[in-house]
């Protein structure tokens, strides 16, 4: 059973989604891949304390990694790029390729980058923590802009 939370951020509104109580998505407003609202369940305030602590405790810069338990949907080779992306240390950036190197196949960079956009938990699964070759920014499910900002933020060099 589904069930759902809005809570205020650095970013505006985020959408979390969680499955039997267990934390399943993390969604800002224009996400690119949002799920329809009618599939996030009943709104639910109580479930996602930790959830909300942890967010808090990052935009405040005191945390720099999340122990939350996850539920990530997808498939097998996403759920692995996923679970990639939480090895990404704080404060760092890895690109496609490099990914795909440490997934033991350096020829699927491109497939890394479409596992990367369909991150349901996106900023707990450090997605924006992935740069193009050349080190530049490329797509982010919550736009470039955000991209920009957390990154900037886990450098130290912009504050929320």
């Amino acid at each position: 059973m589904k069930q759902h939370t809005v809570i205020d951020s650095p970013y505006g509104p985020l959408t979390l989604v969680a499955d039997d109580g267990i934390l399943c998505g993390l969604y800002m407003t224009e996400h690119r891949h949002r799920p329809p609202e009618e599939t996030f369940g009943t709104r639910d305030d109580s479930l996602f304390a930790e959830t909300e602590d942890q967010l808090s405790a990052y935009f405040a810069g005191e945390l720099k990694e999340f122990t939350l338990e996850l539920r990530l949907h997808g498939t097998p080779f996403q759920r692995t790029v996923w679970e990639q992306l939480t090895r990404i240390p704080y404060g760092e950036t890895c690109t496609y390729g490099e990914l795909a190197d440490a997934l033991g196949n350096p020829k699927a960079s491109r497939a890394v980058g479409l596992a990367n956009g369909r991150n349901p938990v996106s900023i707990i699964v450090p997605c924006h923590r992935v740069v193009g070759s050349d080190g530049s920014l490329t797509g982010y499910g919550g736009g470039l802009d955000r991209k920009r900002r957390l990154l900037d933020f886990e450098r130290g060099t912009a504050l929320f």
